[in-house]
């Protein structure tokens, strides 16, 4: 799934009003491919298979290559700028039909991932699986789950491609069948993961509650899901939930900041931490009379599955060492590290440290005095207001164009 339409007029996932109900479907051209009607948001209703199933059909045997995705959309593709060396140069060994046939949009790339167990919501063609294959080395795993036929046959393809490619003696990847939202009837068990990415996905679940849930459920303790997606400032009202082409273009299915925080923290996540965030404004006149003054933001967010019982606050020092991320390391907008310098941390960040990946990376201090919590700034829209647009969001701003439409080409050296 994508958010964006197509040369072909296409709206997916829309909801729109016809005698009177709401209605989940799928318009191609002039012809509406009609799916079940629903008595809440398409966004929020568990009944959105047949939305689901005509998403799959379209994307899976309608579109043929990424070029075929012309009109222009809120969700661009990330900036190049700031993203290490070895990321971009395990993309640009990805094979061109996987990148060709990538639908995706952005570049998650979470730190310190070498012999972690990865798993990718909404894989595609595994663009993201065999640069993150490339990354995790020999000795990590990356899974894939989509629920498309035609760009899991691609994925499947190239699996003993880049498994000679990258020197490796067997593949460290998968590509499994199934809705993100049903991870367990996809065989995927429980405290499995290290690490769970996803780009622009989520926003078009006809059910994103289940999607955090399960990522919850099969994250292991001190596990991460690392994702972007598009926020709105508050909740939106009926109009702009029904209008079909702010549907299709990511705006109308947006849940609020506050209550993907308030959803996420309920499930048992740490509190949100905003690693980027960027404005999406709408500049079509018709459409933005409709929105009037509601804001959407691109962020990326970091959740960690924590343990019950938090750790006291403490003195961290970061030891350096990881690649790309060799002296200074950005945990979200608020902490960088800077290699043997300490830094106070309170309770939660603590556990975070702790209990994560990244512990083996740093060194902890007891102190005398124990620090409060700190005021974790959750709101994308006051953090922009406060710290500027990030140039590295998912969705990056309209002015700050991707290069080729695409982060995916390794920049020249």
């Amino acid at each position: 799934m994508v958010c964006k339409g197509t040369s072909l007029n296409v709206e997916v996932g829309f909801l729109y009003s016809f005698t009177g109900e709401l209605y989940c479907g799928l318009r191609l051209g002039s012809r509406t491919l009609v799916a079940s009607p629903v008595n809440m948001s398409c966004c929020d209703s568990v009944d959105g298979k047949r939305v689901l199933d005509d998403v799959k059909d379209y994307y899976g045997k309608r579109l043929k290559k990424s070029d075929d995705l012309r009109i222009p959309t809120a969700c661009s593709t990330q900036q190049t700028a700031g993203v290490p060396l070895a990321v971009r140069a395990a993309i640009g060994e990805v094979h061109d039909e996987v990148v060709t046939r990538y639908y995706g949009c952005g570049l998650i790339t979470p730190e310190h991932v070498d012999g972690c167990k990865v798993l990718d919501l909404g894989s595609g063609t595994g663009r993201d699986v065999y640069m993150l294959s490339k990354l995790v080395g020999e000795k990590g795993f990356v899974t894939g789950v989509d629920m498309t036929d035609e760009q899991l046959e691609i994925a499947n393809k190239y699996v003993s491609y880049h498994t000679e490619k990258f020197g490796y003696s067997k593949p460290n990847v998968e590509f499994i069948k199934g809705y993100i939202e049903k991870l367990g009837e996809a065989g995927l068990k429980d405290n499995t993961y290290d690490i769970i990415v996803s780009n622009c996905v989520v926003n078009l679940s006809p059910d994103k509650k289940a999607v955090l849930t399960e990522a919850h459920r099969v994250l292991k303790t001190g596990g991460e899901l690392y994702f972007s997606d598009m926020y709105a400032d508050r909740d939106l009202p009926e109009d702009i939930r029904k209008h079909q082409v702010l549907w299709g273009e990511c705006f109308a299915g947006a849940l609020s900041w506050k209550e993907f925080a308030e959803i996420s923290t309920k499930i048992g996540f740490s509190q949100p931490r905003i690693v980027s965030a960027s404005l999406s404004p709408i500049e079509d006149p018709e459409l933005k009379a409709v929105v009037g003054d509601y804001q959407f933001a691109s962020v990326t967010y970091r959740l960690f599955k924590l343990p019950a019982t938090k750790d006291e606050s403490c003195e961290a020092v970061y030891n350096g060492g990881i690649s790309g991320w060799e002296d200074t390391l950005k945990l979200d907008y608020n902490h960088t590290f800077k290699k043997s310098e300490a830094v106070g941390v309170d309770s939660e960040l603590a556990t975070i440290l702790k209990h994560s990946r990244f512990a083996e990376k740093f060194q902890f201090e007891k102190i005398s005095d124990a620090l409060a919590d700190e005021d974790n700034l959750v709101d994308p829209f006051q953090y922009i207001s406060v710290h500027g647009q990030s140039p590295n969001a998912c969705c990056a701003p309209a002015d700050k164009p991707a290069t080729n439409g695409s982060c995916c080409k390794p920049t020249e050296k």
